[in-house]
């Protein structure tokens, strides 16, 4: 599910690039494909694959794509419902995610070439429609369980040589310390943001002030516009703030939220979307900041050491990093939702972490390092080792929860495939000519089309 939607993302860009020629290649009852998704999809799993595509992986696509018009027209009949908080939220996560991978909100916006605003509108249908899909699919498979005697019997049907093969995987976890503005450097941007409301107030032009003084970088050449945005999407001073804006044009007071000092002004409400545009004044911390946290990094370093604060402990305690402080300092892989890292993923995620995981033992904290979060801004970081697996073949002992899972999943398919069967005898289904020889394909009884 995490990987979809930097897919679509990435898809949506390559369709543009491209400029295929639309074509119907799929029908599900009154649901289209379209065969530019099909090549979109397959032209970005390309790109990014090291692996050898397979002959028929065009075939799959298809296949995938009408399974899952087939299961929300099923969820339609069934009244499941996927409510709209419910698709932003799954939204909001998966942006969060792939913008750490992009590197930043900017990042992700620079490469897709449109907003996050615009890209959530873009693409809030193929996401309601894969959580109607995945309910549904939840519906039918219900409570199937798999017992020790059945993850026995998959595992030996299994041949030796066909057993996967698991790359070392570690659980690592991360204390950060930010260094802290000074109060005089904050009563200056202060000072400085008071002076441009001032400016406002007067009669200046919101937009022209924020293109030339904000230090929103995603914002500022837009002449400080957002775009729209729902609640919770935003800082809550900001989000607050800025809810509270009640006529078209009017100007907050200054705000103050986790990036530095605002000035808001109402665009347009849509209930419980808005659009405004705001001017940012960011106070920045000196060398002399950073230092001092440097220091504070090593003498809390020491503590840990010397068994007087464990690592979680100090995580919570002290550390400025949000993301991980809720999970104990771990870091949570984006791709499976756990704190389990195949090392190869890890090395996607964040390469100097992997350099670590090399030297650190297991259950040793690092020295404070000197990085860079995806923002840009400076700080000091621990490492954590807490566990490492060595690379090795699947078997019952080190492997039994993966293999259940893998047991599990086999079990779920074969349900799901039967059901698809029946429902697939009772559904309109149209397939273009050019897909029906695939072997894939054949369960979706086309060979009456013409």
């Amino acid at each position: 599910m995490y990987k979809i939607f930097f897919l679509l993302l990435l898809a949506g860009k390559i369709t543009a690039q491209s400029k295929l020629a639309d074509k119907i290649v799929g029908i599900v009852d009154d649901r289209i494909i379209l065969l530019s998704e099909v090549e979109a999809q397959f032209l970005q799993n390309t790109y990014q694959s090291t692996l050898p595509i397979p002959p028929d992986y065009k075939c799959q696509l298809l296949n995938g794509s009408l399974t899952e018009k087939l299961l929300v027209a099923q969820s339609i009949i069934d009244s499941v419902d996927v409510t709209d908080e419910e698709v932003d939220n799954e939204l909001d996560r998966r942006v969060r995610s792939f913008a750490n991978v992009a590197g930043s909100l900017e990042k992700l916006e620079e490469y897709y070439g449109k907003s996050i605003i615009e890209m959530k509108d873009e693409f809030r249908p193929q996401i309601r429609d894969q959580l109607m899909a995945d309910r549904e699919r939840s519906m039918i498979v219900g409570e199937l369980k798999v017992t020790p005697s059945d993850v026995l019997v998959f595992y030996n049907s299994i041949p030796k040589d066909s057993l996967p093969y698991y790359n070392s995987e570690v659980e690592i976890g991360t204390l950060v310390l930010y260094p802290k503005v000074s109060d005089a450097v904050k009563a200056y941007s202060k000072e400085k943001i008071n002076d441009l409301l001032k400016r406002i107030q007067n009669g200046e032009d919101f937009a022209t002030l924020a293109g030339a003084y904000s230090e929103d970088p995603g914002s500022a050449d837009k002449g400080g516009e957002l775009g729209f945005v729902n609640r919770g999407e935003l800082d809550p001073a900001f989000e607050a703030a800025a809810f509270s804006l009640k006529k078209v044009n009017e100007i907050s007071g200054i705000v103050e939220s986790s990036f530095g000092f605002h000035i808001i002004q109402l665009i347009e409400r849509r209930g419980d979307r808005i659009n405004v545009r705001h001017i940012l004044i960011k106070p920045k911390t000196t060398s002399f900041d950073l230092n001092r946290t440097g220091k504070l990094a090593d003498s809390l370093y020491n503590l840990i050491q010397s068994g007087k604060h464990s690592f979680s402990e100090a995580v919570n305690k002290f550390s400025d990093d949000e993301y991980t402080k809720s999970n104990g300092g771990m870091i949570q892989n984006p791709s499976n939702g756990t704190n389990s890292f195949d090392i190869n993923d890890l090395g996607s995620y964040d390469k100097s972490l992997v350099m670590v995981t090399d030297t650190l033992q297991v259950g040793a904290v690092s020295r404070p390092n000197l990085f860079q979060n995806e923002r840009g801004e400076s700080g000091y970081r621990m490492l954590f080792l807490k566990s490492k697996t060595q690379p090795h073949q699947a078997n019952l002992k080190d492997d039994y929860n993966k293999i259940q899972d893998i047991a599990l999943s086999q079990k779920q398919t074969d349900v799901i495939n039967k059901w698809l069967r029946d429902r697939i005898a009772k559904s309109y289904v149209y397939v273009a000519p050019e897909f029906r020889n695939c072997k894939v394909i054949e369960k979706w009884n086309i060979k009456e089309q013409q």
